[in-house]
């Protein structure tokens, strides 16, 4: 299992928002290089970079900052937000990314969504399925949908996505803890490769993830807020 911290990007700094409100914006750092060296430094080889003036918008925003980091660290990166039409992902794979994240544009132009997992590969593109009450939501979280995120992911399962990003957005941000019972059944019903997002804040946490079979763990907050120690729980991670 990998565990991958996470820069969400706003106005170019390093932020985190509680629950996906962006009134609710705490900022960490005003150079999220030197963030992302630093997590290099503790030996992590995955970032989860989100352009979150990106996904509130029509197009990629903060790619300056994906290119600083591809370039200045080893990092391998998967890179979301505001990635809504082709120049988009051109201009996310040109500016160092590893893997991009489709959430807004696989509800709304699903043509295009497949055009890029036939085109890049299913191991470049990665679905973001991130739901409220079960609901997709999109936009950067500002916008909702009937869509259950079961049957979204089931649906990409036959257009063959092999990894998916899952955020239940009333547990991001909030230290208490991820929606386990909806990853185990993501992991029952699906054969994805799940990254589990949201509400990670405790080895014990990390542990459970790892039991039931998730691929990846994204970590962001609980790293910033000292709620867990990297030195503690790096050895937990598997390569």
């Amino acid at each position: 299992m990998r565990i991958i911290p996470a820069i969400d990007i706003i106005n170019g700094k390093c932020v985190r928002l509680s629950q996906g409100n962006y009134a609710q914006i705490k900022t960490y750092n005003e150079n999220p290089l030197e963030v992302a060296k630093a997590f290099e430094d503790k030996g992590f080889e995955y970032l989860h970079l989100v352009d979150l003036d990106g996904a509130k918008s029509s197009h990629i925003v903060n790619y300056k900052v994906l290119y600083k980091i591809a370039n200045q660290t080893k990092l391998k990166i998967d890179f979301g937000g505001g990635i809504k039409e082709n120049n988009d992902i051109q201009i996310a794979f040109d500016n160092g990314a590893n893997q991009v994240t489709g959430g807004s544009i696989s509800i709304k132009h699903p043509e295009i969504f497949i055009e890029w997992l036939n085109l890049y590969g299913a191991d470049k593109i990665i679905l973001g399925a991130d739901c409220l009450n079960r609901k997709i939501a999109t936009n950067g979280w500002q916008q909702k949908s009937n869509i259950d995120v079961i049957d979204l992911i089931k649906n990409y399962e036959g257009k063959n996505i092999q990894y998916v990003i899952s955020t239940d957005i009333s547990k991001d941000g909030m230290m208490q803890g991820p929606a386990i019972e909806l990853y185990q059944e993501i992991m029952a019903k699906t054969q994805v490769n799940l990254i589990a997002s949201g509400g990670i804040s405790s080895l014990n946490d990390i542990k459970i993830l790892k039991e039931i079979g998730c691929e990846g763990i994204i970590i962001g907050k609980a790293i910033y807020e000292g709620k867990i120690n990297i030195n503690e729980f790096i050895n937990v991670r598997i390569k």
